[in-house]
């Protein structure tokens, strides 16, 4: 499921040559409505859920959803944002954890 941008919070990261959804994303996926000065998926069936865009929005006005259908299930994934990266830990229903590494344009 793709992030879901809150527009009454989302402020485009106003001043900044470019948002810190756009920056985070690594599929270069978001961008801003220059209209609206609102955040958006430009595709959102591309979009594999990494929640960097989550992460790095400071003014929380991106959500991740999960799906109801293994949101029960004792699986966890933990985005832990890098300096120029988001690693994920996950966790599978069996209790097997794995870790990723993607790399982002974040100066954090």
């Amino acid at each position: 499921m793709p992030p879901r941008v809150i527009l009454n919070k989302c402020t485009g990261c106003q001043g900044l040559p470019e948002s810190k959804c756009e920056e985070a994303c690594p599929g270069n996926l978001m961008a801003v409505d220059p209209e609206t000065n609102k955040a958006y998926v430009r595709f959102a069936g591309d979009c594999w859920d990494c929640m960097s865009c989550t992460k790095a929005c400071p003014s929380n006005a991106i959500e991740t959803r999960v799906p109801y259908q293994i949101g029960y299930h004792k699986a966890s994934l933990k985005p832990i944002m890098g300096k120029n990266s988001i690693t994920w830990k996950c966790v599978d229903i069996n209790g097997k954890e794995t870790t990723y590494k993607y790399r982002n344009r974040m100066d954090k």
